[in-house]
C-alpha cells in the first residue's frame, strides 16, 4: 500500500515537472481562422501543423527560440508560399507574423486551447 502511495506521488511530481519545463508555445491554438494548429517540439525548434479545417495535417511553419519570443518561417497553406516569420506569448495568446522582406507584414491573434 504504501509503495503504491509513494510510487503515485512520484508519477504525479515528475508529470508536473515535465508540464512545466515545456516551452509556452507548445500546444493546441486555436488560429485566427477557426482551425486548430498544434506547435511541437522538432529537431532543435518548433513545428506548426494543423490538425482541423481544409489543410488538416498540413506543417504550416517551423519556429525557433524561447520562452515568450520566436522567429522561423511561416507557410500560407492556401498558396504555398513561405514566410519569415516570428511569433510571440502574452498568457493564452500567441500573435503571429509574417513578412515578404520585413516591410510587408501580416499578423494574427492565435489563443491556447
Amino acid at each position: 500500500m504504501i509503495r503504491t502511495f509513494i510510487f503515485a506521488a512520484t508519477t504525479s511530481v515528475l508529470m508536473a515537472t515535465a508540464a512545466l519545463s515545456a516551452e509556452p508555445i507548445v500546444g493546441n491554438w486555436k488560429t485566427a481562422s477557426g482551425e486548430t494548429a498544434a506547435i511541437a517540439s522538432c529537431g532543435g525548434g518548433y513545428c506548426i501543423t494543423l490538425k482541423t479545417g481544409k489543410f488538416a495535417g498540413k506543417r504550416i511553419g517551423s519556429m525557433s527560440g524561447n520562452g515568450d519570443s520566436y522567429s522561423g518561417e511561416i507557410t500560407d497553406p492556401a498558396n504555398d508560399k513561405t514566410y519569415s516569420g516570428s511569433a510571440s506569448i502574452a498568457g493564452n495568446s500567441l500573435k503571429m507574423k509574417g513578412c515578404v522582406l520585413k516591410v510587408l507584414c501580416k499578423s494574427q491573434t492565435w489563443t491556447r486551447l
